[in-house]
């Protein structure tokens, strides 16, 4: 009998052979000029920071254009749709800040529990420094706001304290990726636990602080929704075709409840299980079982029927061998980055600079805009370094070999790049439009300088090349 393992290798090169025999791969025009370049793009971490730059441009160049009308005209259209148990009257904004972002915030939800179960936040050690920052990072920005618009005269305005306490992961995250090997992986992932934790504080916050007035029996069919879940994948149901259905509705639940809705996007990530149905040793027992079948079966009367089957099965198996988050999180990704977070950017970043009340001058030194910008610009490196530095100092946990102190100054910069989540915060913290545009254009001043003073502060730290070549001059000068 043939050695299943080369039979199990022998499947996988001619499946290799397959998939790049396909369309997508081929050199025709479409794939190989416009398809191909896209998908490889979507691959940079960099590029859903730029596609959401570009998009929060368009936003505030139409906002301020002689069609602004049209501008917010679409963003204000009101849509009504009734689908039974789910009834939805929302304006296009509110469908896209309500139902889209719910989509983006479950990829966070799944993010989170990848990181707290095997990834920087999955034991005390790891996660007590990253954590110590983030809650730093949180807490300076949001003193910093409150201090400025107290002595501002704009006490009205203190309930976006929140505004810039928030981490833009795509941002921060993509600018460290153009640094290359000037930022250690250890300093990235550092950078990463600590955007993670952040948005673990910002969820809390926006559930906490930023809520309506509840209603508890839609509140209590949301949480039964979640239950029947729970129980669902305790009683071992893995189809995707059972969840989505109760999903929308827990989202539709927690909606009306006056909890905002994304909330709820974020709990059913937590809730995915990250470890798959098969461990790796079980699958390969099944993928050998099948593959010995399937060798046998190329000899019977019926052979195209039984191997289309034992394709099918091994398919199977090979899905069931992948965890449910890590194929969602691969799945839904992309659409989160390149459509969801765009389109939130376009709908909630047109600021009108023409034709307010006040000029450019006087909304750039408002109360608002000023707290927003220094506590993004200031508040969230300060806090990010001194707590940093007090877990060190008090041993609480230990920086990430290859990053000192500058090291952490330059990625706390970074972390005040607050754009999407500071935008999102902003709409649920103010109902009053000028105090809205204005926390906005302190999150764009804000953030920008955060984005370029952080890039430059890091830019300037040696590569491990400029080190080592450091340390060979240093010894060439002692033996001379």
């Amino acid at each position: 009998m043939p050695n299943p393992r080369l039979l199990l290798c022998g499947a996988m090169a001619e499946n290799q052979y397959t998939i790049h025999s396909t369309w997508l791969d081929s050199n025709r025009a479409l794939p190989s000029r416009f398809i191909r370049p896209v998908l490889q793009f979507t691959r940079i971490e960099a590029a859903g920071g730029f596609i959401l730059l570009i998009a929060a441009a368009i936003a505030v160049v139409w906002a301020n254009s002689p069609w602004y009308e049209s501008y917010f005209a679409l963003f204000d259209h009101h849509i009504s749709l009734d689908l039974g148990l789910v009834h939805i009257d929302e304006s296009v904004k509110h469908l896209i800040n309500d139902g889209l972002m719910a989509v983006f915030f479950f990829v966070v939800g799944l993010e989170i529990k990848r990181e707290l179960v095997v990834g920087e936040l999955n034991s005390v050690k790891k996660a007590a420094l990253p954590a110590m920052a983030a809650l730093g990072g949180m807490i300076v920005p949001a003193g910093i706001y409150i201090a400025i618009v107290l002595l501002g005269g704009a006490s009205e305005a203190t309930h976006g304290w929140g505004i810039p306490m928030a981490t833009d992961i795509a941002f921060s995250v993509g600018i460290v990726a153009l640094l290359g090997s000037r930022v250690s992986v250890g300093a990235k992932l550092f950078l990463l636990a600590l955007a993670i934790v952040d948005d673990i504080g910002a969820i809390i916050v926006i559930a906490v602080f930023y809520t309506d007035d509840l209603n508890w029996w839609y509140l209590l069919g949301g949480v039964v929704g979640l239950v029947a879940i729970y129980l669902a994948r305790r009683a071992g149901i893995w189809s995707l075709l059972f969840y989505v259905p109760i999903a929308f509705v827990v989202w539709e639940l927690f909606l009306e409840s006056g909890v905002h809705a994304t909330i709820a996007g974020v709990t059913l990530g937590l809730m995915t299980p990250v470890r798959p149905k098969y461990t790796n040793e079980e699958f390969r027992e099944k993928a050998v079982a099948v593959l010995e079948r399937w060798d046998t079966n190329r000899a019977s009367p019926d052979a195209e029927a039984r191997l289309d089957q034992d394709a099918l099965e091994l398919a199977a198996v090979a899905k069931a061998s992948v965890s449910p988050l890590e194929r969602l999180e691969h799945a839904l990704h992309p659409w989160s980055s390149f459509v969801v977070v765009p389109l939130f950017a376009l709908a909630n970043a047109g600021v009108r600079f023409i034709g307010h009340e006040e000029t450019l001058l006087d909304q750039i030194l408002s109360p608002v805009a000023l707290a927003v910008a220094v506590g993004l610009l200031v508040g969230k490196p300060v806090g990010i370094t001194l707590a940093t530095w007090l877990g060190v100092r008090f041993n609480m946990g230990q920086l990430p070999r290859r990053t000192t102190m500058k090291t952490v100054v330059g990625l706390g910069t970074l972390a005040g790049v607050g754009f999407t989540v500071s935008l999102f915060v902003t709409e649920l913290a103010f109902s009053s439009p000028i105090l809205a545009d204005e926390a906005k254009l302190g999150i764009f001043i804000g953030s920008g300088f955060a984005a370029v003073l952080g890039y430059v502060l890091l830019r300037r730290l040696r590569t491990p090349q400029e080190r080592y070549d450091e340390a060979l001059e240093s010894l060439s000068e002692k033996g001379n």
